[in-house]
Order: structure tokens, then C-alpha cells, then sequence
């Protein structure tokens, strides 16, 4: 006889369980409903494949039309760009795509562009640059340009107002990884964009006019002195200070200077200087404290750097380096000058009295203090001698 099978009825939830599942399953309802509505921004897709991306060609199909534009505010950008420079910029021969910086738009038409001037667009993409460029963008932590920025400046150049985008060739060289002759003729030019008055200078400037007239790529420009993505600020005690060093590190370099019969020793005639011994003290013990002693700028410019033997502005003549000194020495009369041995070495040639003096005291210091210590030596000597003969005789 088999065995009744007991079949139990199921267990009910009680009213106070059965009203939490519910509440439960409202909470969740009601916070899904918000994130899609409220907060779509919270929720990000994953990116799309490279391979599922739209090709130049595609972006270019449209944006490659004259006269497109995009309104932003009460300015009107230009959308149009240029298919033969596009395809030979950089970006394009190293296989970027449109979308690698403009990485929120995936369709068309495109997502409605918040920014309200060309201005903010350009400082939206500001930060794009970092992907592939990171060394660049961490220098920036310490450059001037960067520091405006941060401090609320727009008109701040970012990366995009020197390196277009769209049309910006190859500047390092593959091989060398150096900056390229051509990319260097073309620096001041970039940094007049914004520097227009220091760029005029800088034109009638020896260097400036040897770089644009002569295609001599020898000569510093902007980039040298102020360096790049790490730019400083050149009204800082700081960097007045250590201005002697700065030009140095072309004016000491025998490879540049022999080329055209300069002197190299202009540093060291310059720090031998009182001046220059002063400066270079002063700068190693409070740097960021300003002198008031003269350093290279002061008696050669800054943009306006002109030859020495220019007879308008050139401080190899008496009358122009006085015009200088009286800067600092209201006092000073014609004859002041000629204190000053304008960075030569002292030789027959230049300076002959100076050389001269040097050379008697050079050989009779040592003359002198050599016979006295052959004086000592010999009066040592024979005393000893003497006394050794003493206790003989003794």
C-alpha cells in the first residue's frame, strides 16, 4: 500500500513583507526613471570601436563645403576645413581621426554645442591635446600662458592658437627629434599672433633681421629664451637675474660664435666685471630678490638688440654706451666708458696698458714670493749647517 504523499499549501507572505518588496521595487522603478531623465550625463556609454567610428572622409564630405559655419553666441566659427592641408598636417599623416578630438560627436546631426563664442569652443578642446601630447601638457603646470588661463584669462593662448588643429605640418624631425629649420623660421611669426609690438622689435633686432632676411637659423628666437610649453614669466626678479646664464648658452657655444669671429669668453670678461661679480653673487644667495646691478639686457635690450658697431644704437661707440651707463650713473661723464673694456680680453692689441700692468704684476708677485722662499729655504739650510758644525767642534 503506498505510502500518502502529504502535499503542504504554500507559505504566504505576510502583509508586512509583502509591503517592503513592494516600496523596494518603487525605489528602484522611481531611480531608473531619474537617471534617464534627470541625469543622462551620469551614464556613459561604452566607446565605440575604432573600426565602427566615421572615417575623415566621411566628416570631410560636409565640412569640406565653403563657407560652412557654426554660430556660436553672437560669433560665427568657421566649420570649413581644407582637405589638402588636412590630409597633409600631421595629424592626418600619423592616421588620426576626426573623431579621436571631437570624441562626442558620433552621428549627425551632431550634439547641440554648449559654448556661447568661438573663444570657449576653441578653451573647451583645450584639454583633448593631453592624450596624445602628455609631456607637453605637464609642463604646462608651470608655464605663464597656463597660469592666465587658470586664473580666468580666455585670450590665454592654448594649444590650438599656435598648432592649428587642421592644418599644423610636422615640427619635430622623426630622426632627430630637434625642432625642424623651417618649423624655426616660423616661430616669431606664431608668437606674433598675440605679440605683435615685441615681434616688430624683434625684426629690427640683429637677430631678428638675420633670421628674416638671411635665413640664419642660427640666431635665437622666441622659443629660446622663453622656451616652450614651460614659458616663465620675464618680469621676475628671477629671470632678470639669470639672464647672463641665458645668453651664455649661445655666446659661449665656440660652434655659433666662431662662425662669425665672436668672442666666447664673454661670460667670464662679464662675471670678472663689477657687475657681473655682483649679479652672479646676488643671484645665488637671494634669486628671487630683484638687483639693481646691470645684466645683458641692460646695456644690449631685449627685442631691440642691435650690433655693437650700429652707429645709431650700437654701444661700441662712446657717446651710445654713455647714453647706457647714465641710466643707472646720472653722474656719469664722457670719459665714464672707457672704464669699461667692453667684454675684451685685456692684450696688446686691446687695452695694451692694462695687459701690460697684468703682465708685471703676474711676474712679480711670483718673483717676489718665490724670493722669499728661496730667502727662508737657504736661511734654513745654513743654520742648520752651522749648528752642525757647532757641536763637531765643540
Amino acid at each position: 500500500m503506498d505510502t500518502p504523499r502529504i502535499v503542504r499549501p504554500p507559505r504566504k507572505l505576510t502583509p508586512l513583507i509583502a509591503s517592503l518588496f513592494a516600496l523596494g521595487g518603487l525605489a528602484l522603478l522611481v531611480a531608473f526613471i531619474y537617471a534617464l531623465s534627470v541625469a543622462p550625463g551620469t551614464v556613459k556609454a561604452a566607446p565605440a570601436p575604432r573600426s565602427a567610428q566615421a572615417t575623415n572622409d566621411f566628416c570631410l564630405a560636409c565640412h569640406q563645403q565653403e563657407g560652412l559655419t557654426l554660430a556660436l553666441g553672437a560669433d560665427s566659427l568657421p566649420a570649413t576645413i581644407n582637405p589638402t592641408q588636412f590630409g597633409e598636417s600631421v595629424h592626418a599623416k600619423e592616421g588620426l581621426l576626426c573623431t579621436d578630438c571631437h570624441s562626442n560627436i558620433s552621428e549627425y546631426p551632431h550634439p547641440t554645442v554648449n559654448e556661447k563664442s568661438a573663444r570657449a569652443f576653441s578653451v573647451s578642446f583645450y584639454n583633448s591635446c593631453k592624450d596624445c601630447h602628455a609631456d607637453q601638457y605637464e609642463n604646462l603646470a608651470q608655464d605663464a600662458h597656463q597660469t592666465a588661463l587658470s586664473e580666468g584669462n580666455e585670450n590665454a593662448p592654448v594649444c590650438a592658437d599656435c598648432h592649428n588643429p587642421h592644418t599644423q605640418p610636422r615640427i619635430i624631425g622623426q630622426t632627430s627629434g630637434e625642432l625642424s629649420i623651417s618649423a624655426r623660421v616660423h616661430v616669431p611669426q606664431t608668437c606674433a599672433k598675440c605679440h605683435g609690438d615685441i615681434y616688430d622689435q624683434y625684426l629690427t633686432s640683429v637677430h631678428g633681421n638675420a633670421l628674416t632676411q638671411e635665413g640664419n637659423v642660427d640666431v635665437p628666437v622666441c622659443t629660446d629664451c622663453h622656451k616652450t610649453h614651460n614659458i616663465s614669466d620675464p618680469t621676475t626678479a628671477n629671470f632678470r637675474n639669470t639672464t647672463p646664464q641665458l645668453c651664455a648658452e649661445c655666446h659661449s657655444d665656440a660652434s655659433i660664435m666662431d662662425k662669425y669671429g665672436l668672442s666666447t669668453n664673454v661670460v667670464n670678461t662679464y662675471v670678472s666685471d663689477f657687475h657681473g661679480t655682483t649679479v652672479k653673487l646676488f643671484s645665488e644667495q637671494f634669486p628671487d630678490e630683484a638687483t639693481d646691478k646691470a645684466v645683458c639686457s641692460d646695456c644690449h635690450g631685449v627685442h631691440d638688440i642691435s650690433k655693437v658697431d650700429n652707429p645709431e644704437t650700437g654701444i661700441a661707440l662712446r657717446e651710445n654706451l654713455l647714453i647706457k651707463c647714465q641710466r643707472c650713473h646720472p653722474g656719469a661723464t664722457p670719459n665714464f666708458p672707457d672704464a669699461w673694456m667692453h667684454h675684451y680680453t685685456a692684450s696688446p692689441e686691446h687695452y695694451p696698458i692694462v695687459f701690460y700692468v697684468n703682465l708685471f704684476y703676474k711676474i712679480m708677485i711670483p718673483g717676489i714670493i718665490g724670493g722669499m722662499i728661496f730667502y727662508i729655504l737657504t736661511d734654513i739650510y745654513r743654520r742648520r749647517v752651522n749648528r752642525a758644525k757647532g757641536v763637531k767642534h765643540s
